[in-house]
């Protein structure tokens, strides 16, 4: 049994949606991984002495800090760098799940209606979400 032509292309956009759901996903969880990342380094360089030679990566590069402080500042603006850019993802991976849900609640309908046992409506097909 063929489908309608609009229901095809609804399907072939929620294709779409998951697709672009785990790419946000697996950006936020880059960018978690980041935020954690900068953070442990904060802590282990705040308990090194004042005076310790500090190293930072310029491109493939260490280069030799001029001070502790120097690093710290460094690390911690990129750290509230990579905090608002995790905050904008997850705001965009809610506002996905969102359409999510209930494009996924509109297709189930229409395939039912459509006389067609939709694997949408199982929950193994729920938003993907990596935690």
């Amino acid at each position: 049994m063929a489908l309608p032509a609009k229901l095809q292309n609804d399907l072939k956009q929620f294709q779409r949606l998951q697709q672009e759901l785990a790419a946000v996903q697996q950006q936020r969880l880059q960018l978690d991984l980041k935020v954690r990342e900068v953070s442990h380094t904060l802590e282990e360089l705040k308990g090194l002495p004042e005076d310790v030679v500090v190293y930072r990566p310029i491109g493939g590069l260490l280069v030799r800090s001029k001070n502790r402080q120097e690093v710290e500042g460094l690390l911690t603006e990129e750290k509230e760098t990579a905090e608002v850019r995790l905050k904008g993802v997850e705001r965009q991976e809610n506002h996905l799940k969102e359409r999510y849900t209930s494009m996924q609640q509109e297709l189930t309908q229409a395939l039912q209606s459509a006389g067609v046992q939709p694997a949408l409506a199982d929950d193994s097909e729920s938003p993907p979400s990596e935690s």
